[in-house]
Formats: C-alpha cells, structure tokens, sequence
C-alpha cells in the first residue's frame, strides 16, 4: 500500500503540521513574554505566567519535530537552509534558553526577579524576531549553485525579512492577549483585551504588507497566486482573512473571551495556508523541490513508523494537559 503513497509529500505535510502545531503551543507563550513589561509586576505579571505554566515546556517539542524531520528527510534541503540562516536560528535558540531559564529562576530567585522578567522578555522578543526574519529570508530566496548554500553571511537581512519578524512579533502578541482575555479575569483580562484590539489591528496590516510584497519576490509565486485558473481558489484566502478579521474585532468588542483566540489562531492557519500556496512543492523556494531534497525511499519508511507512534503520543499527552489545566487562573497557581 506504501508503495502507492508518494511519502515525500506525506513527510513535507508531517512536517508543515509540527511547524504549525509549535506556531499554536509556543506562539501564545512567546506572546505573553512580549507583553510582560505592559502588566503590572506582581499579581498580574504572576498569574500572566501561570496560565503558560504548566504547558510551556513541552512546545518546544513540536519545533524539534519539525527540525529534526528536515534533518532526516531532506538532508540536501537541510544542508542548504541551515548555512543560510545560522545567524537568525541561534538567536532563536539563545532566546528560548533565555527565556527558558527566565521562567523558572524568577519563582525560585526572588530577589533578582525583576532581572528574570527583563530575560524573559528579552527572550521572547528575540526568539519570536528570529523565527520571523527566518521565515521572510526563506520566502525571499536562498542562493543555490549545485547542491550548496552559494550566499553570503548576511544575505538573510533585508527589509522584507524584517517585515515578516515583525509581523510575527505582532502576531504572536496577539495570541498572547486573547489568551489571557480567555484564561483570567478582572484588571490583567481587560488590559489584555486592550492589548488585543491595538496588536489584531498591527497583525492584519502586517499581513497585508507581507501578502502585497510576496508575489514580487520570485515569478513562481505571481503566478501561484494570479495566474487562471488557480486566481479562483487563491482568492479565497484573503476574502477568508477579511472575514476572520471582522469577526475577531466584532466579537472582542462585544465582550468575548475564547472566540478572538480561535479566531487569532485562525489568522495564524491562513497565513500559512498562503505560505503553502507561495512556496510547494518547493521547500527551498524556487531552487529544491522537496523529492530533490528528499532521503531515500526506504529511510522514508522507517522514519515514518517511528512518526506514527511518537505524534499521536504527543497530541495525546498535549491534549491532556490543557484539558487538565484548563479554566482561569490567577497568581497563586501552578506554582
């Protein structure tokens, strides 16, 4: 049966899920370090953190998944990728550390705690900058001559990389604010609620701005997105966005709590949507397809078993989780 299943393209939607599914676990996180320095130190600074505290160290599982099966299943595309943007993904991963040590040092070291808050915050930031100008400098295009990263050290900074980091900054806040509109209560709900209006409002312009500049980055991409008959279907996805956005500011007026988070989540879901539509089957924009960077058939296989165990387990013990500590929270939580 295998053998009439093209599992390069199954493997590249494994992968396209637990980029996503990080976007959904650790975006809210990374958000609610964004606006740490906007609460009030004390009980809204703490109960802000316990609302992420007992689910926040396991979202990092979804980005080695993600990683790691670049690493396994498209070696060459691994290979290219990761020279290109070195830069920018250390700086992610000395952010999550950052904020990673952050998080647990400043319930267990008090007397340095406002200096904690200012790691967590800093951490935040430049993890969730990273993770965008990584975005926009993959989007942009990668020199390639033969098998091998042909650019230079800084060729992953432009403006249009720092327009995506922004927007991903802007948009990760968002999902931090409609999480605490949903998870809490009194003054730290309603600042939140604030918060998510001005940050819904810099989000979708983002997405304008992003969505306007991205066809004129390669050919391929006008044409994926203009060309008839695909116009049709690709359409879709900004009158979606138009109608998700009106919704998401209609019902946070109106005094919502989880509606404007799904709704932040579903702005998330279509922007990648759009990713798609940009950039496959390619998975180095216009150089490498992903069957050219693809690992052998046989490795495919074998990965794919140990996938089908580990990702249900990991959905199952995620969903356990939150449904454990789901409800709202204050400041003498989990800790």
């Amino acid at each position: 049966m295998l053998a009439n299943i093209d599992l390069t393209v199954v493997w590249a939607l494994i992968i396209a899920f637990a980029v996503f599914a990080y976007i959904v676990m650790d975006g809210f996180d990374l958000g609610i370090g964004i606006l740490f320095p906007a609460f009030q130190p004390g009980h809204e600074r703490d109960t802000a953190m316990n609302s992420i505290a007992p689910v926040w160290d396991g979202n990092e599982t979804w980005l080695v998944l993600g990683g790691g099966g670049l690493f396994a299943v498209f070696p060459l595309a691994y290979a290219v990728i990761m020279p290109a943007l070195y830069a920018p993904i250390i700086a992610m991963l000395l952010g999550l550390i950052f904020r990673g040590v952050a998080f647990e040092f400043r319930w267990r070291d008090p007397r340095h705690r406002a200096l904690w808050d200012v790691a967590f915050t800093g951490g935040s930031v430049v993890a969730a900058l990273a993770q965008g100008i990584t975005l926009g400098a993959l989007l942009q295009g990668i020199k390639v001559e033969g098998r091998a990263y042909a650019g230079g050290w800084w060729d992953w900074l432009t403006p249009f990389s720092l327009l995506v980091g922004l927007g991903i900054v802007c948009g990760y806040a968002l999902l931090g604010a409609t999480w605490l509109v949903m998870r809490t209560e009194g003054s730290l709900q309603e600042r939140s609620r604030t918060f998510s209006l001005w940050l819904g409002a810099a989000t979708v312009a983002v997405i304008v701005a992003v969505s306007a500049a991205t066809p004129f980055l390669e050919g391929k991409y006008w044409e994926r997105w203009f060309s008839m008959p695909s116009v049709l279907l690709t359409a879709q996805v900004p009158l979606l966005v138009a109608v998700a956005s009106f919704l998401f500011f209609r019902l946070l007026r109106g005094g919502a709590e989880r509606t404007p988070f799904l709704l932040a989540l579903g702005l998330f879901l279509l922007s990648f949507v759009g990713l798609g539509i940009s950039i496959f089957p390619d998975v180095v924009p216009g150089r490498i397809t992903i069957w050219e960077a693809a690992a052998p058939y046989s490795s495919q296989v074998f990965l794919l078993v140990g996938a089908s165990v580990l990702i249900p387990v990991i959905l199952a013990y995620t969903a356990y989780s939150y449904w454990v500590f789901r409800g709202k929270v204050d400041a003498a939580g989990y800790h």
